[in-house]
């Protein structure tokens, strides 16, 4: 499958639609899931055209991963949360629905199940206080 321009993070990354970002750099950018599974719930995406983690170069790979572990590590501090659940899905068969290679960073905490993912979508604004800590733990 060729990678379609259009898909929704290719817009983000384009300014076409909003995000609640946490983290850009130039490789990379870190925004807030906006129908979260847990409070806390981050993206972190490559700025290179990927579906999959298959199809980035090393150096996008490692630039996705060093990011991924930094903000990781600021959700972490900032929500004090006991555990991290990290996600990277590749392909529509392992349940990846946005066809831009990501990963899910997202706190657990024993006794708190997780929502379904992209089953209810919360405002913005709800986003941004918890954005906000990411950022100050960075």
């Amino acid at each position: 499958m060729a990678y379609d321009p259009n898909n929704i993070f290719a817009k983000i990354l384009r300014g076409e639609i909003p995000c609640v970002k946490v983290y850009e750099d130039s490789r990379t950018l870190a925004f807030m899931d906006v129908m979260p599974q847990a409070d806390g719930h981050t993206l972190v995406i490559p700025k290179d055209q990927a579906e999959s983690l298959f199809d980035l170069s090393p150096g996008g790979v490692a630039a996705l991963i060093a990011t991924t572990q930094l903000v990781a590590k600021a959700v972490k501090k900032a929500l004090a949360c006991p555990g991290l659940m990290l996600v990277q899905l590749n392909g529509e068969a392992a349940g990846q629905s946005v066809m831009h290679v990501h990963f899910h960073i997202i706190p657990r905490s024993a006794g708190i199940d997780l929502k379904f993912h992209a089953r209810e979508m919360v405002p913005a604004a709800s986003l941004e206080p918890i954005a906000a800590k990411i950022r100050a733990a960075l």
